[in-house]
């Protein structure tokens, strides 16, 4: 297991401070602000923490109401919606500074046997032909202002070997293009069998480059440029089959809508092997600096 994901694996190891109420700490980001992809973990982190171990994550829904703090802890409050026969509920709030800044409601369900199908995956190259993030990310050092965004990226990715298909936003920049974008993604070691591990690392990795298609459409290289500002508001996740996040998932990602400064993201995430594993639609902030 790399340093960094065992880092990332203390980050999700929530301290549990009262019955329902449980505490977690941040780390570094590219940018002076908590990452929504731990935030967003770390709540389900604590969501699962209160759900009989037979009862495995569906859905999560969640709302980004104001920016963390990466300095100051984050106190995670769950409520106990409902413990059905079948399904258990609960909502969860992120405090900090005495102001909510998370919230997440989160559906758990005991295995059953139901009709199958799905979407076919996607035709991609093997993920092992890619550059890694620190081979890629280099290569496009001359696109930023500031020289240590390059170095910050890296890191903040450390813990996930994270592949990008073509070309990322910031690699095309002024070259609009079709608003779809696939990347893969593993973590940087074998994780433990648990698997609300599983998918709470996967709710991590998705918040990372969901919102790259709205980006490649207009041919902005994203907010690591500079030549837009923005931020989550909302994330949602279905979770409709068992994966290993410690194996390649294929995350291929798309924005049907652009409007009134927000953009759209959605996206599927594939096993290797072809099975739909995850739903992710995401909305975001994406505004273009006022030049005065």
């Amino acid at each position: 297991m790399s340093a960094a994901l065992d880092s990332l694996l203390d980050l999700l190891d929530l301290e549990q401070i009262e019955r329902d109420i449980f505490r977690g700490t941040s780390r570094s980001a590219v940018v002076p602000r908590v990452f929504g992809g731990q935030v967003a973990a770390q709540a389900l982190v604590a969501a699962g923490r209160t759900v009989p171990a037979d009862r495995t994550a569906h859905s999560l829904h969640s709302y980004f109401l104001r920016m963390g703090d990466p300095g100051a802890p984050i106190v995670y409050s769950v409520d106990r919606i409902r413990d059905g026969r079948s399904f258990t509920t609960r909502r969860v709030v992120a405090v900090q500074h005495g102001q909510p800044i998370f919230h997440l409601s989160a559906s758990f369900q005991t295995y059953e046997d139901g009709l199958e199908h799905q979407a076919d995956m996607p035709a991609a190259p093997d993920p092992e032909t890619l550059p890694t993030a620190a081979e890629m990310l280099p290569r496009y050092a001359d696109r930023f202002s500031d020289p240590g965004v390059v170095d910050r990226l890296i890191e903040a990715r450390a813990a996930v070997d994270l592949r990008y298909v073509d070309a990322p936003p910031f690699g095309t920049v002024g070259e609009p293009r079709e608003p779809r974008s696939q990347v893969w993604f593993r973590t940087n070691g074998k994780l433990a069998d648990d698997p609300l591990l599983h998918v709470c690392m996967a709710t991590y990795v998705s918040d990372m480059t969901l919102l790259d298609s709205v980006l490649l459409a207009h041919g902005r290289g994203g907010w690591a440029v500079g030549d837009v500002v923005g931020a989550s508001l909302d994330h949602a996740m279905w979770f409709h089959r068992p994966f290993r996040a410690d194996e390649w998932l294929l995350y291929d990602q798309e924005s049907p809508s652009a409007s009134g400064g927000r953009g759209l993201g959605q996206a599927r995430i594939y096993t290797q092997d072809g099975r739909l594993a995850i739903t992710v639609i995401q909305e975001g902030v994406v505004r273009v600096p006022r030049k005065d």
